[in-house]
């Protein structure tokens, strides 16, 4: 059994007497009544495209308005979709007053293949354009402060955190991108994809293969245009998505001198798993998005 406010639970159940007994739990010791959870919704783009997805508000602010907000765009992007389920980030971020929005745009799974192949060469376009109108359906319904609203995501999810920064300037007051890649060039030289045929052909659906394009869909290309205030998290042993890319964008950042924060642990991959990294990696994003979410006195 699993829920968004159940992490997962195992039973055993006699078929005879109907009797079902508790086995264990993951995640020992959470208390579902204190957790948040999580309302499915819709939303229709600019181009009349019905997307489905998530909001998740801090527990007993269900009805509250004008909220801080994390815009969390999940990673693939495609074989992948956002669910229905406990993800711990997700409750990591509401616990500490943001309304977080999760939203499977153009090019996600589970939706039918013509969703799915609709998101093809659409990386820093339309994709980019659905998470764009998801967030102003969140501010026009007044859930989101527009003052206060970030957009954060691992891999895929770190790309497009940093592409609306360059594309939406003035929408996202920070962008936190995790093991991602910046530049898509770089997906022809770097990456599992890289190294075999299916991979590279794959890329070619997907992207396309016009330099010029996949650089103009780069945040790495377009530093100048960020206003947004960012943090870079990556892990050194990443096989997924190699470290360089991070650690370039993070030496690009730093000979511009612009100011980010950078979280890099080297015995981690594609992700956190340790628990004592990952609760260093809530503890700063939190602390980055508190500050780059608070309003100046009056």
């Amino acid at each position: 059994m699993r829920s968004d406010v159940n992490p997962g639970e195992w039973h055993l159940l006699d078929r005879d007497s109907g009797k079902r007994d508790l086995l264990f739990r993951r995640a020992e010791g959470l208390d579902p009544a204190r957790l948040a959870t999580m309302e499915p919704l819709r939303i229709n783009t600019r181009d009349a495209v019905t997307l489905h997805g998530y909001l998740t508000s801090p527990p007993g602010q269900e009805q509250a308005r004008q909220l801080p907000a994390v815009v969390l765009v999940h990673g693939g992007p495609h074989f992948v979709r956002d669910r229905w389920q406990y993800e711990p980030t997700v409750q990591a971020l509401a616990s500490r007053g943001y309304a977080v929005l999760q939203v499977n745009f153009r090019g996600s799974a589970g939706y039918g293949a013509a969703f799915e192949v609709a998101g093809y060469g659409e990386w820093g376009g339309k994709m980019q354009d659905d998470l764009t109108d998801a967030t102003r359906w969140l501010i026009g319904r007044g859930i989101a402060d527009p003052r206060r609203i970030c957009i954060a995501g691992t891999s895929y999810g770190a790309y497009a955190a940093l592409m609306a920064a360059v594309r939406e300037a003035d929408l996202y007051r920070c962008a936190i991108g995790n093991s991602g890649v910046y530049d898509l060039r770089e997906l022809y030289r770097r990456g599992p994809l890289s190294e075999s045929e299916f991979g590279r052909n794959f890329l070619k659906r997907v992207i396309g293969t016009d330099v010029a394009e996949l650089a103009r869909r780069s945040p790495a290309t377009q530093l100048a245009r960020i206003k947004a205030r960012l943090m870079l998290v990556a892990g050194g042993r990443d096989e997924t998505v190699p470290p360089a890319n991070s650690l370039d964008l993070h030496a690009a950042l730093q000979r511009d001198g612009v100011a980010h924060e950078w979280l890099f642990v080297s015995g981690e991959g594609h992700g956190f798993y340790a628990p004592d990294n990952r609760a260093e990696l809530y503890r700063r994003m939190v602390q980055f998005l508190d500050e780059s979410t608070a309003l100046p006195a009056p």
